[in-house]
């Protein structure tokens, strides 16, 4: 059985606003997505201009994910 993908915002938290959404598959480690998001942050940060630490990572639930 394959495991279902998981779903990311990245949170900008001085505005409080998503800046960039993301998909991992579900057969990952919890490490493995934790080292993969984080090279995804910095990617972001760096894109926008943005200080690193402002920025965090945010599962979507089903409800968001539908929405988007």
């Amino acid at each position: 059985m394959k495991a279902a993908d998981k779903h990311y915002k990245c949170v900008n938290s001085k505005t409080g606003y998503a800046i960039y959404y993301h998909s991992l598959s579900g057969a990952l480690s919890d490490e493995e997505i934790r080292t993969e998001l984080e090279k995804i942050r910095a990617r972001v940060a760096i894109q926008n201009g943005i200080y690193l630490e402002t920025l965090y990572w945010e599962e979507m639930n089903q409800t968001e994910r539908r929405t988007q």
